[in-house]
C-alpha cells in the first residue's frame, strides 16, 4: 500500500519512534493552533519540516521511488502520469534537476499541508484505521507526492521546450518543428514584437563584429554545419565554435543592455536560482 511505503521511507530516515512522533506532533499542532498557524512559531515549524524532509525527498527523487509512488497515487484518482526512462535517468544523475523539482514541490506542498492538514484538520493523531495514524512527516510526504506529479509535468514540458530553444540559440540543427536559426528562435519563443524589429537589431549587432564572425554566423543561420563552414572559410572547427560562443556572449550582453530580447526559457540557471531564492524567502 502507498501509505506503508511512505511510512517505511520516513521510519528509515528518522531515528525517533513513530508513536513518539505522533504524540509530539499532536502537541505541536495544538500549540500552533493558538497562533492561527501563522507568525514566528509557525515559520520555525515550517522551516524545520522543510529541512527534515529534504534529505528524505531528495533520496526518493534520486532513486525513483517518489515518481513511482506519484504514479500510483495519480492512477488511484484516474489521472495519467508517465515518467520516461530519459527523465528518470536525468533525475538520478542531475542534482540541479532534482533541486529544481524539489524546491518547487516543497513550496506548493507546504501551502497545501498548512491548509488541509492543519487548518482543515485532516491530519488526525487518533486515526483508528487499519494502518493506524501517521506522523506529521508521513502526511507531509504524502502531500509532496501529489504535488510532485504537477511539478514534474511542468518540468518535463519545459525541459523539452528548453532543448528546442537552446538548439535554436546555438544556431544549430533544425528542431523537430523544422525551425532554424534566429528566425526560428523568434517564432519558437512566442515573442510578440514585430519580427522585422528583432531581426534588424540582431543584424546591427552582427554588423559590429569582425568579418570572420559575421561570416560564421550568417553561414550558420543559412543552415551550414560547422565542418562545412570551416572548409569554406579555411579555418578549424574549433575556431568556428569559438566564434559562435563569443558571439553568443555578445548577444547576452546586448540583452543585459536592453538592446535585444532573449526568451526567458534559455536562462535555465537563472530559473533555478530564482526558485532557490523563493524557497529561502519562504
Amino acid at each position: 500500500m502507498l501509505t506503508d511505503e511512505i511510512t517505511q521511507a520516513v521510519d528509515a530516515c528518522l531515528a525517533t519512534d513513530r508513536a513518539d512522533r505522533i504524540q509530539q506532533g499532536a502537541a505541536l499542532v495544538e500549540e500552533l493552533a493558538h497562533y492561527g498557524f501563522d507568525g514566528p512559531e509557525y515559520m520555525k515549524f515550517r522551516n524545520e519540516l522543510w529541512a527534515q524532509s529534504e534529505p528524505i525527498l531528495k533520496g526518493m527523487i534520486r532513486n525513483g521511488k517518489l515518481g513511482q509512488l506519484a504514479i500510483k497515487r495519480h492512477r488511484e484518482r484516474g489521472i495519467a502520469l508517465w515518467i520516461s526512462p530519459e527523465d528518470s535517468a536525468t533525475l538520478k544523475a542531475d542534482a540541479a534537476a532534482r533541486d529544481e523539482i524539489l524546491i518547487e514541490m516543497q513550496i506548493k506542498a507546504l501551502k497545501t499541508f498548512r491548509r488541509k492538514a492543519l487548518i482543515e484538520k485532516e491530519w488526525d493523531p487518533n486515526y483508528g484505521g487499519p494502518r493506524g495514524a501517521s506522523c506529521l512527516m508521513t502526511y507531509y510526504i504524502h502531500t509532496c507526492i501529489w504535488e510532485f506529479g504537477r511539478v514534474f509535468k511542468k518540468w518535463a514540458q519545459e525541459r523539452v521546450r528548453w532543448h528546442e530553444l537552446h538548439a535554436l540559440s546555438d544556431f544549430g540543427e533544425e528542431t523537430p518543428s523544422g525551425r532554424r536559426g534566429i528566425a526560428g528562435l523568434l517564432q519558437a519563443s512566442g515573442y510578440l514584437a514585430e519580427p522585422e524589429t528583432f531581426v534588424t537589431i540582431f543584424e546591427e549587432i552582427l554588423d559590429e563584429q569582425k568579418r570572420e564572425t559575421q561570416a560564421i554566423i550568417r553561414l550558420t543561420i543559412d543552415g551550414y554545419p560547422d565542418t562545412e563552414i570551416a572548409d569554406k572559410l579555411k579555418i578549424t572547427n574549433a575556431a568556428v565554435r569559438m566564434r559562435k560562443s563569443r558571439f553568443r556572449e555578445v548577444i547576452y550582453q546586448a540583452a543585459r543592455e536592453r538592446r535585444i530580447w532573449i526568451p526567458e526559457q534559455l536562462h535555465a540557471k537563472a530559473k533555478i536560482n530564482r526558485a532557490k531564492h523563493r524557497a529561502g524567502a519562504a
